[in-house]
C-alpha cells in the first residue's frame, strides 16, 4: 500500500521529467541539425547530462517524499556521469581527430607537448 504524496510533490516530479525529456528532445534535434561529427558531439552530451540531473532531483524529491527522509543517493549518478561525460567527449573528439589526420584531410596541426628552442 503505498501512502499518499502531496500534490506539491508530483507536480515537481512530473516538471522534472517533463523538462528531462525536454532536453533529451533538444539534444536528438541538435545531434539531427548538425553537419559535422565534432559538431554533433556537443548537443547530446549537455542534454544527457542535464536530463540526468533533472531526473535525480525528481527521484530524490519523490523518494525523500515518500519516506519521510532526505534520500540522496540518487545524487551518484548526475555526479559520476558530469565526471565522465566531458572526457568521454574529449577522448572520442581526439580519435576523430587523429583519423582525419591519418587520412590527410585538413585540420589543424597537432600541438607538441615540448617547448622547442629558438635561436641561440
Amino acid at each position: 500500500m503505498r501512502p499518499e504524496l502531496s500534490l506539491w510533490v508530483e507536480i515537481a516530479v512530473a516538471i522534472l521529467l517533463v523538462l528531462s525529456s525536454l532536453f533529451t528532445l533538444i539534444g536528438a534535434v541538435g545531434l539531427l541539425r548538425m553537419k559535422d561529427y565534432f559538431q554533433r558531439m556537443h548537443p547530446p552530451a549537455l542534454a544527457s547530462t542535464l536530463g540526468a540531473w533533472c531526473v535525480a532531483l525528481a527521484s530524490i524529491i519523490y523518494f525523500s517524499a515518500l519516506k519521510s527522509t532526505p534520500v540522496l543517493h540518487a545524487w551518484l549518478i548526475p555526479i559520476l556521469l558530469s565526471i565522465t561525460v566531458p572526457v568521454t567527449t574529449l577522448l572520442l573528439a581526439r580519435a576523430a581527430l587523429f583519423r582525419k589526420r591519418m587520412a590527410g584531410d585538413d585540420v589543424p596541426a597537432e600541438v607538441s607537448s615540448r617547448r622547442t628552442e629558438t635561436g641561440s
